[in-house]
């Protein structure tokens, strides 16, 4: 097939970040307060969705949530994405407290827009998010999170409760020097679009996922 290499494209790495600006956000899952981020000496722009004071605070509710266009934005049934993070929002609004990480060029984890949606196309062809992302010459996962840790530290938080399934982004939030208290699951229904996803990111990317 013709596109059966593709390259990862640029983006930012361990770099250290800049503040760049904050606004009240209102939101169906109450008020936040939006900062945006931005690695030095990149374009890439992160943002933080944050409720309540954090700085100084132990143990905070906290989802490092990975760009998705097509989840987040366009409601595609394919991938838990969307729900996960509207699952999160709703978690911290009721907790009262907690911050939301959403980190940029990590669309398909870490492959790009285009690269995914060539992935989905191999995909309908029978293949799992794995098998297409290696068929296309491309990484399984090449997501990092120093900019997420170095956000969290910047807004003073000294340890975290992390809401996600992944063992291996708690591993690398430890690794970047951000204490990890808590691992707090995401419980999302699964349905004929998603069952297939969600089996192979158990099976194959260690996710804590019941699917007894």
């Amino acid at each position: 097939m013709s596109e059966s290499k593709a390259e990862v494209p640029a983006r930012a790495g361990g770099e250290l970040i800049e503040y760049v600006a904050s606004s009240l956000l209102p939101t169906r899952h109450g008020d936040f307060r939006i900062h945006v981020y931005r690695a030095v000496g990149e374009t890439v722009e992160h943002t933080v969705l944050v409720k309540g004071d954090l700085n100084g605070r132990e143990n905070v509710l906290v989802r490092v949530h990975s760009e998705c266009l097509t989840g987040d934005v366009f409601g595609s049934m394919r991938c838990d994405c969307g729900e996960q993070l509207d699952a999160a929002m709703a978690m911290i609004n009721e907790a009262g407290a907690g911050a939301i990480v959403y980190l940029r060029g990590h669309e398909g984890r870490g492959i790009g827009l285009a690269n995914k949606i060539r992935a989905y196309q191999l995909q309908d062809q029978g293949r799992d998010t794995v098998e297409a992302n290696v068929d296309l010459g491309l990484p399984v996962d090449t997501r990092d999170y120093q900019a997420a840790a170095q956000i969290l530290h910047h807004m003073g938080v000294t340890s975290i409760c992390l809401i996600t399934n992944n063992p291996a982004k708690m591993a690398k939030l430890e690794e970047s020097g951000l204490r990890v208290a808590e691992r707090i699951p995401v419980l999302i229904e699964r349905t004929p679009h998603n069952t297939a996803y969600l089996r192979t990111k158990q099976e194959k990317l260690g996710h804590m996922l019941d699917f007894e």
